[in-house]
């Protein structure tokens, strides 16, 4: 599946950014000493490597940059094991980033990403089919925003924008597949559920703490369905401080964070229960592996005694690690079945997905 839709530019605050200059100074600490990796932090590496801060971020969580993630450094209300202050560069990956060729370009063209209009033009379609194919699932959303009129603006990338219109050319023209327009006329919308199955993928991949892969698997659920599952209110308020912070900063108006948090949260029985059913087996590893902390105990640093290497590549399906599979059937197939190759599923799966009609954000189309 791809990405990209509406307008263009990203309001962006990334989480973490408080422990950056401490990051970087414990890692140039650490080279003079002749002790670890040689290591900059985050700041640095994307000043070294000519990107935005969004561009690095998005580009470390996409696996283009080979990352060290640090231990103890999570925070409440830290971005779980992806905090982007809790990242190190090697100077041996950016100078490998540095001589490949094409040199910064390529690696922006990567991590670019762009909106319906300009998304459209790159496929070609017209936005309207770009819009369809969104809704329905073919097109999967790597970040978004609200526009000042606090509708959800999509954003997707271009590279897998441009993968999708060669690898399925039937569907840019002709009429849309009867099951996709059924679909679309009951108000079906996959973005915020692929964005949120995309997300939580990147994010449990980043980890190898179990109680904060438990925390990444929950996040999804309301306090009501959390607390059914965790009845313990010390594990609660432990995954609540490991909890990542999906949304990428917190919207200043009321009204935003009603419509950003939205999002945020599982709408679908489907996509609620695998989410559930993931929560209840991390729970049970993370358990196996420490309590939770009590009054009078010390907290354990979520990541573990040593850092941890991020490779390249793409995030592993959920079934890969201690997270079980998605369903079978039904809508959360779409978000969560695991991906091809190239990040993108077949259009046969999509037909026989069952729709139901669900509560919805304001989506700018």
């Amino acid at each position: 599946m791809s990405v990209s839709d509406a307008q263009s530019q990203v309001r962006h605050h990334d989480a973490g950014e408080t422990n950056t200059t401490a990051m970087a100074a414990t890692a140039e600490a650490a080279e003079t000493a002749g002790k670890g990796p040689r290591a900059v932090g985050a700041d640095r590496a994307a000043r070294e490597l000519e990107l935005r801060r969004g561009e690095f971020e998005l580009a470390a969580q996409l696996g283009h940059i080979r990352t060290l993630t640090t231990a103890g450094a999570t925070t409440a209300g830290s971005t779980a094991g992806a905090t982007l202050g809790r990242r190190q560069v090697t100077r041996q990956e950016i100078d490998r980033l540095r001589a490949a060729e094409g040199f910064p370009d390529t690696l922006r063209e990567r991590v670019r990403t762009v909106g319906t209009a300009e998304g459209a033009a790159l496929m070609p379609v017209s936005p309207g089919r770009f819009t369809q194919l969104a809704r329905s699932g073919f097109l999967v959303p790597v970040r978004f925003y609200l526009n000042r009129y606090r509708a959800v603006v999509w954003l997707y990338l271009a590279d897998e924008l441009r993968s999708f219109a060669v690898r399925e050319p039937a569907l840019l023209t002709g009429r849309f597949p009867r099951p996709l327009r059924a679909g679309l006329e009951a108000g079906d919308d996959w973005r915020p559920r692929n964005w949120r199955g995309r997300r939580i993928g990147q994010l449990l991949h980043e980890s190898g703490d179990p109680w904060e892969r438990a925390a990444i698997a929950g996040c999804v659920l309301d306090p009501v369905q959390l607390a059914e599952l965790v009845a313990d209110p010390y594990e609660r308020a432990y995954l609540e401080r490991l909890r990542p912070d999906l949304g990428h900063g917190r919207p200043e108006s009321e009204a935003a964070r009603t419509a950003v948090q939205r999002l945020l949260v599982a709408d679908h029985p489907d996509e609620i229960q695998w989410h559930r059913s993931s929560l209840d087996t991390l729970l049970t590893a993370a358990r196996r592996a420490r309590p939770a902390p009590r009054p009078g105990s010390s907290l354990p640093h979520a990541g573990g005694p040593a850092s941890r290497y991020d490779g390249p590549g793409p995030a592993p399906a959920p079934g890969a690690g201690p997270a079980p599979t998605g369903p079978e059937s039904g809508p959360t197939a779409v978000a969560h079945e695991p991906p091809r190759e190239d990040g993108h599923r077949g259009l046969l799966t999509r037909l026989r997905v069952r729709r139901e009609r669900g509560p919805r954000a304001k989506v700018r189309s």
